[in-house]
């Protein structure tokens, strides 16, 4: 008998978008190499208005395409996951809002701000020295780590289009937190995040399933839907 999974892609569809272009891909190619049958259901952020909504999905996937049209309904699709242990990937602007849920609703930065959308508190989301506007660059990945564990390697390729990244004052703050730097750039900067103790909890700022263009797999959707069907 064939497994379901049921997929929650938290976002706001933009055809133009790139990533929004490869995640049907990703998601199929995933699900193929799973033997998996999965429904990925886009919920729009204006539609959330309470964490309710997720009950009923598998997995969470906050999407590209920051800032978003309501971003407590963002928020609340992550807190949902983490304090659920319901497994969860953000990849790009998904990576920037678990960041800063993270700060705000654990380590009591309530002010935990975002260069991009907020004018006052403290910017734990900042503007890259250098754009990574359709760009790609190579990452190191921690060894002893999900990611790691993941892709099965210690390095990978991977594409962007941000703006924004972890503040390094604050990246220093997350050292005694579950949360952790799990891969950075060749310069040392941060390009993902995992929770320690839960099922499946991991943001990148690059975008794998840009893998999909290429008709390839990404390794972090595959462990998502590994995770959201039990295996």
């Amino acid at each position: 008998m064939t497994r379901s999974v049921r997929l929650a892609l938290v976002g706001d569809y933009r055809p133009q978008a790139v990533a929004h272009q490869a995640i049907p891909g990703a998601v199929r190619l995933a699900a193929d190499s799973l033997a998996l049958a999965v429904t990925a259901e886009w919920v729009p952020t204006a539609s959330i208005t309470t964490p309710e909504i997720f009950q009923n999905f598998d997995a969470v996937w906050v999407v590209p395409g920051s800032p978003y049209k309501n971003d407590a309904g963002a928020f609340m699709a992550i807190t949902y996951a983490r304090e659920n242990n319901v497994p969860f990937l953000g990849s790009c602007g998904g990576f920037q809002y678990a960041v800063i849920e993270y700060a705000r609703n654990v380590m009591g930065w309530h002010d935990a701000a975002h260069a991009e959308t907020d004018s006052e508190g403290r910017a734990v989301i900042t503007p890259l020295s250098c754009s990574l506007v359709e760009q790609t660059g190579d990452i190191v990945i921690a060894a002893d780590s999900v990611i790691a564990t993941t892709y099965g390697k210690l390095t990978t390729h991977e594409g962007y289009h941000c703006n924004f990244g972890v503040n390094g004052d604050f990246a220093k703050e997350l050292r005694d937190y579950p949360l952790r730097i799990s891969a950075r750039d060749s310069e040392g900067d941060v390009r993902g995040v995992e929770l320690s103790g839960h099922r499946f909890f991991v943001a990148t700022l690059f975008q794998s399933e840009r893998a999909s263009l290429r008709n390839e797999l990404s390794p972090l959707v595959v462990a998502l839907l590994t995770a959201a069907s039990g295996q």
